[in-house]
């Protein structure tokens, strides 16, 4: 049961704190409980409930009439809304609720009706990505577990993997693209997306997934040859980001790497001549060949 501050509320419902006491005082919507030493704090029912609250008042619901809702009414009224708008917000926020929970058939009915409405990449990009940003602030104040982070990642992967596979098969002579996280990186989501969008434009990949030791992709370099190299540095490495572009470098220096992720959009040393640091899937097609 996951314990968050005000400021953590705040973050998480785009409502300010001062706003949320006055909540409090003025119509009870939610009541914090104390900790031992007299610390405020609210539970993951109360985050859910200023998360409804927050997506009531904003569509004209005046506060009043809110607090005197039931929970069961606030998700209904929330779910009408949620047809009736195009607002990511509100599915982004449907999405933060049913991963607290862990209830993975709404998560799957929230998602599929996401992309039957959007389109998969228009979900992925505007919403799913926006999702994920809320989930790292979860993460940072530990009010999710890893169980958490594998449950909703679990699912969101099935799906890019769903998409990947119903795209036709590229021509043997399409130029070849080669996907990979070097050795000790596992966050693939994003990876698994770019591997999409690669296949989606046309070029033949091969994909290699998560903590390929750097041998192993060496020999596969070789024997393949691909005009383009493209990877994802989140976690910290095992060896300093300075080694890893050396790698590149001395072993694939003919062609050229794509590389995002947290570590290196922090990197302020030097980047070799073939490495390209980029930000976001949106940028990608402007980097391919």
């Amino acid at each position: 049961m996951g314990q968050y501050s005000i400021k953590e509320l705040e973050q998480l419902s785009g409502i300010k704190a001062h706003t949320i006491r006055m909540w409090e005082k003025r119509h009870k919507i939610i009541e914090p409980s104390r900790t031992s030493t007299n610390i405020r704090y609210y539970s993951d029912l109360d985050l859910k409930k200023i998360i409804n609250v927050s997506l009531l008042n904003t569509y004209g619901i005046k506060i009043s009439k809110i607090a005197d809702m039931s929970l069961d009414d606030m998700n209904k009224k929330v779910l009408e809304l949620s047809e009736l708008h195009n607002n990511k917000d509100i599915h982004i926020d449907q999405m933060v609720v049913a991963m607290i929970d862990m209830e993975e058939e709404l998560f799957e009915k929230i998602l599929n009706h996401l992309i039957l409405r959007f389109g998969f990449e228009k979900t992925i990009t505007e919403i799913v990505y926006p999702f994920l940003e809320k989930i790292g602030i979860l993460w940072q104040t530990q009010n999710i577990t890893p169980a958490h982070e594998h449950f909703i990642s679990n699912l969101i992967r099935q799906k890019i993997i769903v998409a990947v596979d119903s795209l036709p098969l590229p021509s043997k002579t399409a130029d070849k693209i080669l996907i990979f996280l070097p050795e000790g990186e596992l966050h693939e989501l994003g990876l698994l997306f770019y591997h999409y969008l690669i296949r989606k434009a046309g070029f033949r990949t091969y994909y290699l997934g998560q903590n390929v030791p750097h041998e192993d992709l060496v020999s596969v370099y070789k024997v393949h040859q691909p005009v383009l190299m493209i990877t994802s540095i989140t976690s910290t490495p095992s060896i300093p980001l300075e080694s890893i572009f050396e790698r590149f470098e001395n072993d694939f220096g003919q062609t050229k790497i794509l590389v995002s992720g947290y570590q290196v959009q922090k990197f302020n040393g030097l980047v070799p001549h073939n490495v390209q640091i980029f930000s976001t899937a949106l940028e990608l097609n402007q980097y391919l060949p």
